[in-house]
């Protein structure tokens, strides 16, 4: 099976380095549902021979990046080294952490930001609360861009063929009883999100979870993030949300989109 590509990757060419690509697949096999592996599930996960994932693993061994009890293998913290050069490469998440901490002090709520990667949104930012329910999420999670707030306000920015290439490409499926799967109804609810300028996504998701984005732009007015809050739909309902946590939102989102400037 060859590495996976993301949905706006180009066709490998006489550049594409194969090996390098094997050993990032290898590097995502490891996950919240495989913290550690054999040989042998490293192999099939990454879809590689034995031999090939051995040599893979024990290259970022010898690097640091994995350790192994002789059975098992596992990431160490050093593949954090990783995602913290492309934060720190990125001066925007200096800009925005304090905006973002301001923001869940006035509205008591988790604030989180997020970049859009093929069919996904990957976490870059987060400020939690004590009140969220799901407690899993922080920097490097990934959720489907269709089924969530800032997912749909990045996609809004997309031209619309490319908007239904990576609908049809997510291959929606219901999360909950209140996600919406249809392609046209998700079109739909993507350009509703483009004219408005920001997006509610009630429960779809996660059931008890509502959640309200917005875009951080650059120079340009192209979205290059997204901000959002997230509640307790128990708590909050989605009318209460939109007249009491959209302005706050809306208004850091874009502080953070003038500091850029």
């Amino acid at each position: 099976m060859p590495p996976a590509t993301s949905a706006t990757s180009p066709p490998p060419g006489d550049s594409y380095v194969q090996s390098f690509a094997r050993g990032l697949e290898v590097i995502r096999s490891f996950s919240a549902e495989a913290p550690q592996q054999t040989l042998s599930e490293v192999a099939a996960r990454a879809g590689l021979t034995r031999a090939g994932a051995r040599r893979i693993l024990l290259t970022l061994q010898t690097l640091g990046y994995v350790e192994s009890d002789g059975k098992l293998f596992r990431l160490t913290a050093r593949i954090l080294d990783l995602g913290f050069a492309y934060l720190s490469s990125m001066p925007i998440w200096n800009l925005a952490e304090p905006v973002m901490e301001a923001l869940v002090d006035e509205v008591k709520e988790s604030c989180s930001a997020a970049v859009l990667e093929g069919t996904d949104i990957v976490y870059v930012l987060r400020v939690p609360t004590h009140k969220i329910m799901r407690n899993t999420l922080g920097v490097g999670s990934r959720l489907p861009a269709y089924c969530t707030s800032m997912g749909r306000v990045l996609l809004a920015d997309l031209p619309d063929e490319e908007l239904s290439r990576r609908l049809r490409a997510s291959r929606p499926k219901a999360l909950t009883r209140h996600t919406v799967t249809d392609i046209e109804a998700l079109l739909a609810k993507v350009q509703q999100a483009r004219r408005q300028g920001w997006c509610l996504v009630n429960q779809e998701l996660e059931e008890g979870l509502i959640s309200l984005a917005a875009p951080i732009t650059n120079r340009a007015g192209r979205a290059i993030a997204a901000l959002n809050i997230s509640g307790q739909a128990n708590r909050t309902s989605a009318k209460v949300a939109q007249e009491k946590l959209l302005p706050p939102l809306l208004q850091a989102a874009r502080t953070i989109s003038a500091r850029l400037g």
